[in-house]
C-alpha cells in the first residue's frame, strides 16, 4: 500500500525519511511541503494527504468542526513556550499581568498550538484574565470554518508580530517573534528554567505537532494505525541511540533536556496524559473547541 504523507525532517523523523525504518507492507509518497505548516492546511481543509504532521491544538480545532481525520498517538515536535512571549522594552508591559487591557500579537492564527499553551501559562501560573486581552492575528486560521471569541482580531494581518510591536499597534506579542531587534525581549525571564521548573511542578510536557491519518482509510483497513505507529516508534528510538554519541549543540542540549524530563519525545496516551489534558482544557478555556474530549477519544483505537 502506498500512502502520501506530509512530514517534517527532525532528528525523530531522519529514519522516515531516509527508508531505514518503514512500516509494514506501506511505502511512503513523501509530499514535498514548505513549511510543514502549509501541509497542515491543506490536510484540514481539503484532506490532500492520507498521512500529515499536524498541530494538535489544528487538530483539535478541525475534529471539533467534523473534519474526517485521527490521530495517532505520536508527537514529532515538543517544546516548552515560557521562551514565546515578549514586550517592548520602553513599552507599557512590564509583567505578565500588564497585558490586562492592551492588545497582543498573536503570531499567525488564534488556534495556533504555540500561541495555546503560551496563553494558558499565563493565565494559570501568572494570574492572566486572558478574556481581558485583544489578541490580534496575523494570520487566518488553518481552519477555515473556525469563528474566534468576540476578543480576537486579524487586524494584523500581512504584518510580523514584530513590526506590531515596534510600531506600537501592539504592546507585545505572543508566538515565534523573530526579530535582531533590541527593543524587543522577552516577557518571562530566563525562559528555559522557567519551563522547567513549570515541568517539575506540573508534570506537563508540551506537545506541538502529531500526525493524523485519514479517518475513511482506518475505517477500511484499521490495521494501518499500527504499522504507522510502529514505524513512527522505531525510528524515533534510532533518533534516540544517536543522541548518546551527539557532542553537537544540538545533542547536548537534547541531553540536558532528557535529565529533566526524561524521555524527550514519549509517544503514546499514558505518557503524554498530562499534557493532553492540558492542552484540551486549554483549548476549551480559550474557546478553540467548544467542549472538552476524553483523551482516548482523540486517537486511532489499538494503538
Amino acid at each position: 500500500m502506498k500512502l502520501t504523507i506530509a512530514l517534517g525532517k527532525y532528528g525523530v523523523t531522519q529514519a522516515l525519511h531516509d527508508g531505514s525504518a518503514r512500516p509494514d507492507r506501506i511505502a511512503f509518497d513523501f509530499a514535498q511541503v514548505e513549511p510543514i505548516t502549509a501541509a497542515m492546511r491543506r490536510m484540514v481543509r481539503t484532506l490532500d494527504f492520507d498521512v500529515c504532521e499536524m498541530a494538535f491544538t489544528t487538530y483539535l480545532c478541525a475534529k471539533a468542526l467534523g473534519a474526517p481525520i485521527t490521530a495517532l498517538p505520536v508527537f514529532v515536535t515538543r517544546n516548552f513556550h515560557q521562551w514565546a512571549a515578549f514586550r517592548t522594552v520602553d513599552g507599557p508591559v512590564k509583567t505578565p499581568k500588564d497585558l490586562e487591557g492592551r492588545t497582543v500579537a498573536v503570531n499567525r492564527g488564534y488556534t495556533v498550538t504555540t500561541g495555546l499553551w503560551v496563553r494558558g501559562i499565563l493565565q494559570h501560573e501568572y494570574g492572566v484574565d486572558l478574556d481581558r486581552v485583544t489578541w490580534m492575528a496575523t494570520d487566518e486560521e488553518h481552519v477555515a470554518t473556525y469563528r474566534a471569541p468576540a476578543n480576537v482580531n486579524y487586524n494584523g494581518r500581512g504584518k510580523t508580530p514584530a513590526d506590531l510591536l515596534l510600531s506600537g499597534a501592539c504592546a507585545a506579542g505572543i508566538g515565534d517573534v523573530k526579530t535582531d531587534s533590541p527593543k524587543i525581549q522577552p516577557l518571562i525571564a530566563n525562559a528555559r528554567e522557567a519551563g522547567f521548573a513549570w515541568y517539575r511542578k506540573t508534570g506537563i510536557y508540551p506537545i506541538n505537532h502529531g500526525v493524523v491519518i485519514k479517518t475513511e482509510l482506518l475505517e477500511r483497513r484499521p490495521d494501518i494505525a499500527k504499522r504507522l505507529t510502529d514505524a513512527f516508534v522505531a525510528a524515533r528510538s534510532a533518533y534516540l541511540k544517536r543522541l548518546d554519541g551527539d557532542d553537537s549543540p544540538a545533542g547536548k542540549s537534547a541531553r540536558a533536556l532528557r535529565e529533566v524530563v526524561g524521555d524527550p519525545f514519549p509517544f503514546g496516551i499514558e505518557p503524554n496524559r498530562k499534557a493532553l489534558e492540558a492542552i484540551v482544557r486549554f483549548s476549551v478555556e480559550q474557546r478553540v473547541i467548544p467542549r472538552s474530549y476524553k483523551v482516548e477519544d482523540l486517537f486511532a483505537p489499538g494503538v
